[in-house]
């Protein structure tokens, strides 16, 4: 009975830490009323690595010359002038000559991350000492530079935002919003409300001096992924990372069930190689242990395990899909059986993370054994 008991409690604990979280994430990434006003402020750099068309792409390249923001540039970043977003950024460039933008071409082969090499001629050639570095799929709001600068506090090295998935056009990109929004996002905001806020690459607000102390941009090549480095960088300073009061939105369309499988398993492998005390926990994160610890408890106490376990996941599943409501994040009838499925998922994939230590990233073989070079294909 005493195992029943333990599992009885690590149901209850696992459940209360998910009901704050979603507590944690209604208060950080409630929408604002009305976009941020634009004021005199510093001039802002906004470094877009490119590689090859996305989906939306045009629209959220696009978004980058109707920001309101009175002072601005734009520095785009591609490795070969025959990669086809090319004509895209120059019809761009051309439609709104009155936004100061570039194009530049070549990269500088300084790591095994791609993304990295590809912007690193973009930050050298910035004008100014307030540098966003961007994804070319993160579509950006009027106010985007506004958010970024007023997530900016006295111990702040970083701001950054995690990507909030929107416009899904199929199942599978449904089961990429349940992982990033309720779920990845959700667990972010916890972390950084913890004083363990970590930098995601898709956003990053950074201040030039801190970067410069830091070693500047190429310090950034210490680990597999820049958002790893920069963590390090900004924590080794005593500064800490701050999220965007809500997450910018990156639409999706349609995805494969392979795509988000490879999303995950790459983020989940770079996580536990470059923080691995913090990745351990991990595994507590879903409806799957608790359920388990349920149902175990509710066979030794001779109550009805199916009931049990169904209300243990309407106990996590329905403040998750009213916290996506709340925020006006994606919900669909389909949202709560993509939650279990991504419960499923994820013991599997951090077993994976664990297991496994090479990953191929938009045609680049990239390993983290040390003792092993990544390997970059064109």
């Amino acid at each position: 009975m005493a195992m029943a008991y333990a599992a009885a409690w690590i149901c209850l604990l696992l459940t209360l830490c998910n009901l704050i979280s979603v507590g944690v994430a209604a208060i950080r990434a409630r929408p604002r009323p009305a976009p941020l006003p634009s004021r005199a402020a510093p001039g802002v750099s906004i470094v877009r690595p490119l590689c090859g068309l996305d989906n939306f792409c045009g629209e959220t390249l696009e978004s980058s010359f109707r920001l309101a923001y009175p002072a601005y540039e734009i520095i785009f970043c591609v490795a070969r002038a025959n990669d086809p977003v090319v004509a895209l950024v120059q019809r761009l460039i051309a439609k709104y000559p009155e936004v100061t933008a570039h194009l530049i071409v070549g990269d500088e082969k300084m790591s095994a991350n791609p993304k990295l090499n590809n912007c690193v001629r973009g930050w050298d050639a910035a004008r100014y000492n307030w540098i966003v570095l961007a994804d070319a799929n993160v579509l950006m709001p009027k106010d985007y530079i506004q958010r970024l600068l007023a997530g900016w506090r006295r111990r702040t090295g970083l701001v950054c935002s995690m990507p909030l998935g929107s416009r899904p056009q199929n199942l599978w990109a449904e089961l990429e919003c349940a992982f990033l929004n309720s779920f990845e996002a959700r667990w972010q905001y916890c972390a950084e409300a913890a004083g363990f806020g970590f930098a995601q690459g898709k956003s990053m607000l950074w201040w030039r001096e801190i970067m410069d102390k830091g070693g500047g941009v190429r310090a950034l090549a210490s680990e597999i992924i820049e958002d790893a480095a920069a963590t390090k960088l900004v924590r080794a300073q005593g500064l800490s990372v701050n999220l965007v009061d809500s997450p910018f939105e990156q639409p999706l369309g349609r995805r494969t069930a392979t795509d988000v499988w490879l999303r995950q398993a790459r983020w989940a492998r770079t996580r536990r190689k470059t923080f691995p005390l913090f990745y351990a926990p991990e595994i507590f994160a879903g409806a799957v242990l608790p359920s388990l610890a349920a149902a175990y408890a509710a066979l030794a106490f001779d109550v009805n395990v199916a009931v049990t376990v169904l209300c243990v996941g309407l106990v996590w599943y329905i403040p998750e899909i009213l916290l996506s409501r709340s925020l006006k994040w994606h919900v669909s009838w389909r949202l709560p059986f993509l939650f279990l499925l991504r419960d499923l998922m994820l013991p599997v994939i951090y077993i994976d993370a664990w297991c496994t230590d090479h990953f191929v990233w938009r045609g680049n073989e990239m390993t983290m054994r040390e003792e092993e070079p990544s390997i970059e294909r064109g």
